[in-house]
């Protein structure tokens, strides 16, 4: 018998106690500060409507962002982590309002983090790191998927090897040939159809020592992009950590004559870097820089929101000014104001929907499988209204729960089951495989998820395995309601408190995500998801 699991469930909830507490007093800003705009199910957006902007412009987990300026358009994609579909593809024209194009990847290679969008030659492609067996599995490699329509289809997966580094990016040099940068200040040229290496990875930048006293989760020199300026390259990389203090993750940049070095750092550097626990955004770091439509430039990054570990790293837009002597520095201050508008018009109303009435006969955008197997979509099926699910596992830790990106401090998600004989379906606000919370039933009797644990109770959710569920997050609090005919909602008798569900406390770089799941070995019919931000 393994204690290993038991042990580690203990351990982390232990932690997450303590992450509970922790939270409550770091959290600063109030429910009277949230001054954002309200777009689609009443989800914040950036776009206040009057020429300014209030950060973020992608609200929830939307870490790593890469972007690409093609024309007038800007094409983005972000680290989806053990999230598929994965790599997320978006448009915008304004850099703000942004809408889904749909995923450059369906299959399974690992957790997916850190990629670069790119165009070459008319053709698009987008080079990243995965690590199988999550975020910290012992095989890692990087790959690289390619489309002639940034709207797919996407090719096949391709690895292209280098499992020692991380965090690709590509360049082109003077001598016309194709490289990737990699995490750590090595570089290595790539083929001309950018498919495969040439040689072996140098070393060619040792990046940019900050202060020895300032609090920072590691040095993790990583996220290397490259532009050319001027006859400059530059060099935009993060070190300092992407998590842990708040004051930990920066942005830095160097420049060169050539792609071959030597870099000189920026005598402005760190460009970005939280430096007080007080500001709105923390650990703010990992950017691409990007020229507007206008010939102003910005600095597109990642940052945790003051006191909301658990929404993931969100999208930040910073404007960015170019110095008499050929360096950027930043000019949005700690982005607790608003900003002005990027130039460009819009395409549209930000974001997407995540209410899924389940009419049509693929899965909608807004969902992606927690890690799935490589037939994980053959559990699906459409019809009638209805998604059907059929069951793996016996509870959310090893179903494949399915989850959708929530970017509000405060919402409410509700869904109809029917629950077939064998089966067992819910709703949870999903972490990972060890964390998550919510509640189940398997037609007779309910379960409770708190921690990552299981807690069978004797109540019993009405005849028929017919239930609907409505789980509440207003900052932290988590209620959840239960209904057996969808208009008479009763109370389930346990809150929770989950500030403490994040990555400083169960690692994995994750977010805490609204989430259904099947278990079991018969099937759930899921119908009328709803969400809608309460704030």
């Amino acid at each position: 018998m393994s204690f290993a699991r038991p042990l580690l469930a203990a351990t982390l909830c232990t932690a997450v106690l303590a992450a509970t507490a922790f939270g409550a007093a770091a959290q600063t800003p109030s429910a009277a500060a949230d001054v954002w705009a309200r777009g689609i199910e009443h989800q914040r957006k950036a776009d206040l409507g009057d020429g300014t902007f209030l950060n973020p412009v992608f609200a929830g987990d939307r870490p790593d962002p890469s972007v690409l300026k093609d024309g007038e358009d800007y094409y983005l994609t972000q680290s989806s982590f053990d999230a598929y579909p994965g790599l997320p593809v978006w448009h915008s024209r304004d850099l703000v309002n942004w809408r889904p194009l749909g995923h450059a990847i369906t299959k399974n290679v690992g957790s997916i983090w850190a990629p670069d969008i790119v165009r070459h030659e008319g053709r698009y492609f987008i080079y990243f790191p995965a690590r199988t067996g999550g975020t910290e599995g012992n095989e890692r490699s990087n790959y690289v998927v390619w489309a002639d329509d940034i709207r797919g289809p996407w090719s096949e997966p391709v690895n292209i090897g280098l499992g020692r580094y991380i965090d690709p990016g590509h360049a082109v040099g003077e001598d016309g040939k194709r490289y990737l940068f990699l995490s750590g200040g090595a570089y290595v040229q790539l083929s001309d159809d950018g498919l495969s290496v040439v040689g072996e990875p140098k070393h060619v930048y040792d990046g940019w020592q900050y202060p020895e006293d300032w609090d920072v989760e590691a040095y993790a020199q990583e996220g290397p992009k490259i532009n050319f300026r001027d006859g400059w390259y530059y060099m935009t990389t993060a070190v300092g950590g992407t998590a842990g203090p708040p004051t930990g993750h920066m942005v830095i940049t160097a420049r060169s004559r050539s792609i071959h070095g030597p870099w000189e750092n920026a005598p402005h550097n760190p460009i970005v870097r939280t430096v007080d626990r007080s500001e709105p955004w923390w650990s703010r770091g990992h950017a691409t820089i990007v020229e507007g439509t206008d010939d102003r430039w910005w600095m597109i990054y990642h940052g945790y929101e003051n006191g909301y570990w658990t929404l993931g790293r969100q999208a930040l837009l910073e404007p960015i000014e170019w110095t008499d002597d050929g360096w950027y520095i930043a000019k949005g201050g700690d982005l607790g104001q608003p900003l002005a508008m990027p130039a460009g018009e819009s395409v549209g109303e930000h974001g997407m929907a995540l209410s899924d009435a389940f009419d049509g006969e693929t899965l909608g955008h807004q969902w992606s499988f927690f890690n799935p197997a490589q037939d994980e979509y053959a559990r699906l099926a459409f019809g009638d209204g209805a998604m059907t699910v059929r069951g793996k596992g016996t509870s959310p830790r090893d179903s494949s729960p399915l989850t959708v990106i929530a970017g509000d401090k405060a919402y409410q998600f509700e869904v109809e089951m029917e629950i077939a004989p064998g089966a067992q379906g819910g709703a949870l606000l999903f972490y990972s495989d060890r964390l998550y919370a919510g509640v189940g039933s398997n037609g007779d009797r309910f379960v409770m998820h708190r921690y990552g644990l299981e807690r069978p109770t004797t109540l019993p959710p009405g005849p028929g395995g017919r239930l609907w569920l409505r789980v509440t997050n207003n900052r932290h609090i988590v209620t959840i309601h239960t209904s057996r005919d969808g208009r008479t909602w009763e109370k389930y008798p346990v809150q929770m408190e989950v500030s403490g569900y994040h990555h400083n406390v169960a690692g994995g770089f994750l977010a805490l995500k609204p989430a259904i799941y099947a278990a079991g070995e018969g099937d759930v019919r899921f119908h009328n998801f709803r969400y809608r931000a309460l704030d």
